[in-house]
This record gives C-alpha cells, structure tokens and sequence, in this order.
C-alpha cells in the first residue's frame, strides 16, 4: 500500500522536474527590475508546502483553468496542479506570505467547494489540564480550541486530564494553542510539542555565555543525520530530533565535547525530563490531601460545636451563652471557623464557577459553589438578625457549608489516587527496560576487543550488546550470538520462555533466562516494540469511545437542570410551609419552615454529581487497553473495543494466521527423466528473486538437498528475463531454458498441458491440505513441490471457542480450493472462500457488513491489509507486516489465535462494566436527587442534611472508579498450553 504522503512527493517530483518549477519562465528578469519596498521577492528555495483539497462541482477543462486564475492570484501560491478525474487540486505555496485560509477562500470565491483532506501532515502537541470537574469542562475545552484558527483536531481527556491537539505549524502555535486553554479558565503546561520520535535531551556543562550555546548548537546542526536542534532557554539543556540511521546519543554527546577547543571544554550528559503527567498526579494528590487536612482542622470543631456539645450540659450552656441580644457564643465560633474553609480552602470552587459560567457553560464547581454559598450567607444572615433582635429564633448552617467543602475535597483526593492505578499497567510497561547495557566492541572477525557498560538510552542502531543470563535485554535486536530461553510474558502474555538462537529476534523488557546472548541492536529509544505500544496505549486512552457520547450529551444539560430543580424543591417546601400544607411538627425544632426548605434545596444542587458520569467511559477504557497490553493485545481506542463486543462473525485468513506460516516443502514429485538436484536447484534459482512464503520453503529445501548430496549449498545458477506473475506464480531463463514455477492458473497462461497423472496427482494431494507448486521446463510439467504450511495448534480450540460464544468462523484466502476446504475442515470452519484476492477478501468482508453482521477480519500479511481497514475490527497477528498491522484495530502481540477471544471477550467486559458504570452514576442520580428533595420525609422522616449529600456525591465517583478498576482481575478465558515441533513436518523425496 503506497502512503499518499509518497503519492504528494511523487506528483511534486512530476511537477518540478530536477528542481526547476515548470511555471518559471526561460528568461528571468535583470537585476534592473523595480520590486515594490513593501512586496519583497519570493525566494522559491524558501520553506514551501503542498496542499491538496477535494474538489466539488469540477466538470471541465474550463473548470480547472478558473481554480488556476483563481489561486495563482495570490501571493506565495508557486504550484496549481488540478487533476479533473479525481476531482482533486494540489498546490505549492509559502506559507511565509499566504496561508491554507486564504487559498481556500479564493477558490471558493470563483464558485467551488473545497474539502481538506484529513490525512494531511499537521503538527501535534499534546497538554496536560488543571481545573477539569467533569465531562463538561472538556467539552468547553474542545469548544475553545476548535473555535482557534489552525487548530484541526482536539480531544480532551477527562480522565487523562490531557488534550491533544493536531494544528496548523504554520498559523498557530503550541504556546497559542495553551495560552487558548488558559482564556477557558484551565491551567494548561505544554508536555509534548512536535514529533518526539528518536528525540534525545542533553544537560551542557561548561557553559558561560549564550554565544557558547549558539556555538553547541550549531555544531549539532552540522552533524549529519540531526534533524532539529531545540535549545534551552538557560543554555544548560539541549533536546535534538535526529535520523537513527545516521547517527546517536553518543555521536551527540561526542559532537558537543568536541565543540570546546582551547581554554573551553564542554561536557554532555543525557537528560531524562520528568514524567509530567506523574508529577502532576502526585501534586495533585498532595494538593488535595493538605487542603482535607486543612479543611478538618476546622470542620471537626464546627462539627462538634453544631451537633455533639450542644447535648452535652457543661458544653450546651457555654455555647449558648448570649453575647449580645441572640447572638451567642457557639454561633460566633462556628462562623469563624467556618470562613477560611468557605473562601480561603473552597477558593478553588469559587474559582472554577466563575470561570465555567465566564464561557457560558455549568460544571460541578457552580453547584457546589451554589450550595455552600446558601449555606454561608444564609447563616450569616440569622447572624445579623440574632445581633439585632432580641426575639429571634433561628438556626446557622455553617456545618452545612464547612463539612461539604470537606467531604467533597476527601472524594476528589480519593479520586485522584484511584485514577492513578488505571494506568498502573501502562506505567509497569514503561519501566521494564532496563537501565543499563553492556556494549561490545568487536574486530573485523568478530571478536570482542573491548566491553564497557553504558546507559541503556545511549544505545545506538547497530550496536552489539552483552546479555547475560538473568539480565533483561534492554532494546529490539537479533542474536548473533549464542542460544538462551528468553521470557517475554511482559510483553507479549506467552507465559513460556521462547528459544533464541542466532537469527531471531529479541523485544526490549524481556528477560533472557539461562544463556548467553550476543544482540545486535536493530531499534532503539522510541523505535522499540516497548515504546511503541506504550504510545499506542497512550493514544487507545485519549481516543473517545462511542459510548461516552451519552455522558457528553448529558452534561450539557446536567448542571442547569439540577439548579431549576434545586430551585423548585425549596420552592414548594417553602409554599407548602407558608400555607401550613403539611404538619407544622414536620419541622424540626430551632428551625422554620424556611430554613427546612433551604436544606432540602442545598442538598438537591450538592448531591447531583456530573463527575460520575464523566468517569464511566474512560476510566474503563483505561483500565482495559493497559489490561489488554499486559497481556499481548493492544487496542487503538475505544472505539476498536466497543465494536469488537458486538462481533458476529470472524473472517481468518490461512496463510499465517490459521497456519503458523512457515511453509516447508514436504515432497517432491518428477513427471519425466530429469536429475532431482538440478531439478530442485534450477527452480531454487529462480524462487530465489521471489520474497513469497511458498518460494523461501522451495530455497531452503534445495539448500537441504545440496547438503545432503554434499555440494555447494551457496551456489545459484543465474538468471535472466525474471518475470514474477501475482496469484499464478513466476517466469525465469537459466541457460536458455524457461523454467515456470507456479499453479495452473500460471501454466494456462503459457500454454502448458497438464497430463492426467499430473492433473490427477494434482487433485491427491491437495485434499491433504498441501499447496502444490507447478514446474515446467521449455513447455512441459517436469515435476512439482508439495507445501505444507503447519495448522497452529491452537487453531481448531479457537474456532469451537468462538463457536460457543455465539461467533461464526470464515475463512477467506488466495490459495486453491481443495487445499483450502482441508485447512478449514481441519480447524472446524464450515464456510471458505478460496483463490481470492485482496481486493476480493475486502468485498466478502463488506458482503458481510451489507447484511447486518458485524465483523472482524484476522490476518497479517500485506494483502490483508484491505479486509483489515474494511472490517468493523481488524485483528493484526503481531508477526506480520507494518502494513498490517498500521491498517488493524487491534494488534495481537503474541501472534496466538487463543488473543482473537481474549480481545472479543476483554471488549465484552469492558462494555458491561461501562454499561454498570452508567447504572450506577444515572441511578445515583435518578435515587439521590428525590431523596434529598424530601420524597421520603413524608412518609418516614429521613431527610438528607447538605453535608451528607455531599459526602454522597463524592462517593459515587469514588464507586465508578473503583467499579473500573474491577477490571485489573480480568483473566484470559482461554488459554493453550501444547508445544508444537515444526521438526515433525520433515521433507522427504
């Protein structure tokens, strides 16, 4: 699959021809030509960039010739290329005089509509967010940044307290984009800008003036392979973008030291910057932590003097003591321990509430801030009264306000630290590297001359490292050297330790168990398989699941409606009062019917809680795609795991998803009088210039074969007019013989007459589910190869699963028919669909859709590729291609079929505990407003004071957290434990 990025740099290549734009003209100006002050020329050497928009409404030539005139006016716009059958125009313009907008604007105006593609480079930084309550904080979030011009794509994680924006380099930046968050009212601190792939940070020692960190810098952009260079500020610290093919930490940090001459040296050490989002976490914690602490200080005295001491006699007369006409003792105190809790600790709520109102919106701080505000201001008005009466009888509220700042504070402190274990997966992931390596130095045979331990993150591609038995490898590589069991259950969930021997690869985090072990370093920092499904993790929990929609819809209406109903409930208790509607003795004593109304209000605006809604989606999805990658699945997003519940029917490929896909050549059949070495030799020669499975097992089975006759196992004849066929096979000459190697769709095509033996051989073999390749030799079938690509063992207990969970199986593949139906006869699967392309797997995957199923697509290979992005969940085999894996929802690391149901039935409890989540916050809601309304006081007598009301609120957050990280004792519901042994499938002549 070619990346339109390739196809843009293709079409500007065709466009510009050797670097000259075709528009130039022949003849340039003479240095005499006027150029007005305020027009400066257009350096086209400058920083350019291509734009490619949909277009609709193009018909004809006439059309593309109006969108030309009609860019071309403007200044900046070097390129209009308009290509009429796919509707689409690309343009090269600098961004330095014109911008995306006004192009778009001026082709508009002549009376075209343009559609941006999506899949444009943009770049893209990524925020931490102080201030968010609920889910109505994010979406105001969102709101703001998409009303920002160059930003094209914001999601803001609740949960995460994160946004990640995709932006316009050119007409905003990051600074921008958080200085926006801070107009909404929200801290905003910057934790990614840019692509921070192969990107290292670097602390500078002796340093004195700022011409000595231009001179570093400079430096470092003269090494080759160093993409960008960003200088601190201080001049203490660098961060470089570099190429991992070009060079490396140490070629960094050598480049730096050497910078220095004479009386000036410099020294370069690695820098690791803090973990932002951690420290953020535990500021947090610790934040909320000292403010309840704080808060008790002088809750528990306002407690006491409202509801203890006042039954006690000694304490009931001091309290009640009258200080002037009806003001008393305990009413002062209450109020002055009350008002640093109220406007100093709560600050925070006042804070939030203005700020969320500011941009027209409610969250949980503006009922909060309502409630307590009632509260207070209501008690310091039976203050005044009390001051200025001798007759007055009325009750404070001051314990009101005071206990439910602290028992909200409490709630939130819990929350935090419970919000923390949901990423506990994904944070033992990103400790498994280890810190240091031991790295090799080698001679031209191979020898060690020299061993030194270094830190891991100065490892560099292509170094050869030392692991020792018991010690973890500490970046992707392949054994060079030595045999050992590696275990790599931290990674891929297989919980048996894997054989290494020369040749196979090893993940970065595992640990290498009883041998030794010489590696060579093929990825490294970022690039690891540890680090990119860390990242993949990462992004799985920012993207939103479907499901959370019905919180965000929610909670837009959420708070506005609890402040009406809030208002409506002191309403009709304080009317009812005043009509003597109900009993008088209703009312409790030392309180009015007033006052019972304002508590019943108070409580209705403090026990709603928007927050648990807000909660139910993403901390499930958080906890379940770290679950998930702990053990061996990884999961792009909610989205991914809410449709993978809902799958009906699996499609699988065969070769290398059902089979273990290293076919080996299991016999060999001749037709007519022809050497069985030279035979094999002669079509190895030819399979040799294919990358295809079935070609690599015919090579090493000639290799074997050579071995065993003692010859040359190296030697190949040579070949010339290659010719390679898709899905029939491939053409070649050696000594002016035509060798055709392929199936009989591949001898049709040049005329080749199968025999009855052949054709009935043909037919034998292929119900043993083996592939059979077709030889001939100038024009005759001279013999042929019988593949077989082993079932994995797991397969048929997979398939009888899948069955049991209410899933159809179906296989779809390109090889023959006969082989095919033996495979799925073998695994279980009762339908097949044989000799179809890539293209065709697509539509029988859409066939499906087209029916109402919902389906997931399993597969690995590149022609996959298209079912993959086709099916509503494409499932990747960990082993196969990057293009496979790129076009899949869910990557299965461990490259087992037994994951296919760990990844349907992780999903399936994921969306129940969401689905329990949602019961839970709506049902609190839907019970606790009523309750604290007064339903029940009528007939029972229970009514919810304020701050218990709030202690309720905060517990029903707690409670979805906690209901989500249920999800950490999720366990596999299938899992296979059965060597198998390649070694049995011998090949035999």
């Amino acid at each position: 699959m070619v990346s339109r990025a390739f196809c843009l740099r293709f079409m500007e290549k065709e466009m510009e021809p050797d670097g000259k734009d075709l528009k130039e003209p022949l003849l340039q100006y003479s240095q005499s030509t006027v150029v007005p002050l305020n027009q400066p020329p257009i350096n086209k050497n400058d920083d350019t960039r291509t734009l490619v928009f949909r277009v609709r409404g193009i018909e004809c030539a006439s059309c593309a010739v109006s969108i030309e005139s009609a860019a071309k006016i403007l200044r900046g716009v070097h390129n209009v290329s308009v290509s009429l059958l796919q509707g689409k125009v690309l343009i090269n313009y600098a961004p330095k005089f014109v911008n995306v907008n006004a192009i778009r604007e001026a082709i508009e105006e002549s009376g075209f509509e343009l559609e941006e593609f999506a899949e444009q480079d943009a770049a893209v930084c990524r925020i931490q967010i102080k201030g968010m309550t609920c889910t109505s904080c994010a979406e105001s979030i969102e709101r703001a940044l998409h009303k920002v011009d160059g930003v094209k794509k914001a999601v803001v994680s609740f949960a995460l307290e994160e946004a990640k924006v995709h932006f316009d380099p050119y007409t905003i930046d990051s600074d921008h984009i958080a200085q926006a968050i801070e107009d909404a009212g929200f801290e905003a601190d910057l934790i990614i800008s840019g692509d921070e792939t192969n990107k290292v940070h670097l602390r500078l020692e002796g340093l004195t003036s700022p011409q000595e960190a231009t001179l570093i810098q400079s430096a470092l952009e003269y090494v080759i392979g160093v993409n960008q260079v960003e200088m601190d500020p201080s001049g203490n610290k660098v961060a470089v973008i570099y190429d991992p093919d070009l060079t490396g930490p140490r070629s960094l940090i050598q480049c730096v030291q050497e910078a220095g001459h004479g009386p000036y040296f410099y020294k370069a050490s690695l820098y690791t910057p803090p973990r932002r989002r951690e420290i953020e976490r535990q500021n947090e914690i610790r934040i909320y932590k000292n403010q309840f602490l704080w808060s008790s200080v002088f809750s528990v005295p306002v407690f006491l003097f409202s509801m203890v001491f006042p039954m006690l006699p000694p304490f009931e007369e001091w309290l009640g003591t009258k200080l002037y006409n009806m003001l008393t003792i305990g009413m002062v105190l209450r109020w002055f321990l009350c008002t640093p809790v109220q406007f100093i600790i709560g600050r925070r709520f006042y804070t939030g509430a203005y700020h969320a109102l500011k941009r027209g919106s409610a969250n949980m701080d503006v009922l909060v801030a309502l409630g307590t505000n009632a509260a207070y201001f209501y008690s310091v008005y039976t203050i005044i009264k009390a001051l200025t009466s001798v007759s007055f009888q009325g009750q404070d509220f001051f314990e009101t306000s005071v206990m439910l700042i602290s028992f909200i504070l409490l709630g939130k402190y819990l929350e935090v630290v419970a919000k923390g274990k949901t990423s506990d997966a994904l944070a033992k992931l990103t400790d498994l590297a280890p810190d240091t390596a031991f790295l090799l130095n080698l001679d031209a045979d191979g020898n060690v001359v020299s061993e030194m331990e270094i830190c891991t993150q100065l490892l560099q591609r292509n170094d050869v490292i030392k692991i020792v038995p018991g010690a973890k490898v500490p970046v992707d590589g392949v054994v060079i050297r030595g045999q050992s069991h590696v275990n790599e259950s931290m990674i891929t969930g297989e919980a048996r330790p894997i054989a290494k021997r020369p040749g196979d690869k090893v993940i970065g985090g595992t640990i290498n168990e009883n041998g030794y072990l010489v590696v060579k370093a093929t990825h490294v920092g970022s690039e690891t398989a540890l680090s990119q499904i860390v990242q993949l993790v990462e992004a799985a929990q920012m993207a939103k699941a479907p499901v959370q929609k019905l919180a965000d819809q929610v909670s837009k209406f959420f708070v506005p409606l609890v402040v009406v109903a809030a208002f409506l409930t002191w309403l009709v208790w304080f009317i009812c009062g005043e009509f003597h509607i109900y009993p008088k003795q209703w009312i409790p004593k030392a309180m009015d019917g007033f006052e019972l109304a304002l508590q019943f209000g108070i409580s209705v605006l403090v026990v709603a809680c928007p927050c648990a809604l807000g909660l139910a989606t993403p901390t499930a999805v958080m906890v379940a795609t770290g679950k998930g990658a702990s053990q061996g699945v990884l999961i792009k997003g909610g989205n991914a795991l809410e449709n993978a519940h809902k799958v009906k029917t699996v499609v699988f490929d065969k070769t290398g998803t059902l089979t273990v896909g290293k076919p080996v050549v299991v016999s060999t059949k001749l037709f007519y009088n022809v050497a069985i070495l030279e035979f094999c030799e002669m079509v190895a020669a030819v399979e040799s210039n294919s990358e295809h499975p079935l070609a690599k097992a015919v090579v090493e089975h000639a290799k074997r074969l050579r071995q065993q006759y003692g010859t040359d196992a190296s030697f190949m004849p040579e070949v010339t007019d290659f010719e390679t066929h898709p899905g029939a096979g491939i053409r070649g000459v050696i000594g002016g013989k035509e060798v055709l190697a392929g199936n009989k769709k591949l001898m049709a095509t040049y005329g080749v007459i199968l025999s009855h033996e052949v054709e009935d051989y043909l037919a034998e073999t292929e119900q043993l589910a083996r592939t059979i390749i077709l030889v001939a030799l100038e024009g005759k079938v001279a013999g042929c190869f019988a593949v077989m690509d082993p079932v994995k063992p797991e397969a048929a207990q997979v398939v009888s699963f899948l069955k049991s969970m209410g899933i159809s199986s179906i296989m779809v593949t390109g090889d023959n028919f006969s082989t095919a139906t033996a495979i799925a006869k073998e695994v279980g699967i009762p339908k097949v669909f044989a000799e179809t392309d890539p293209v065709g797997k697509a539509e029988k995957v859409k066939e499906l859709q087209m029916k109402g199923i919902t389906v997931a697509m399993v597969g690995d290979g590149i022609n996959d590729s298209p079912a993959l992005a086709a099916a509503d969940v494409g499932m990747a085999i960990g082993a196969g291609t990057d293009v496979a894996i790129d076009a899949a929802d869910v990557v299965l690391m461990k490259s087992s079929l037994e994951d296919v149901i760990t990844a349907i039935d992780l999903s399936r409890r994921t969306l129940s505990r969401i689905r329990q989540n949602y019961v839970w916050a709506l049902g609190y809601n839907v019970l606790g407003m009523p309750i604290a309304a007064g339903i029940l006081f009528p007939f029972t007598g229970i009514r919810l004071p304020p701050w218990l009301a709030g202690a309720c609120m905060a517990a029903s957050s707690l409670s979805v957290v906690c209901s989500s990280l249920l999800l950490q004792s999720y366990k596999k519901p299938l899992n296979f434990h059965e060597d198998h042994d390649l070694s049995r499938y011998s090949s035999s002549v």
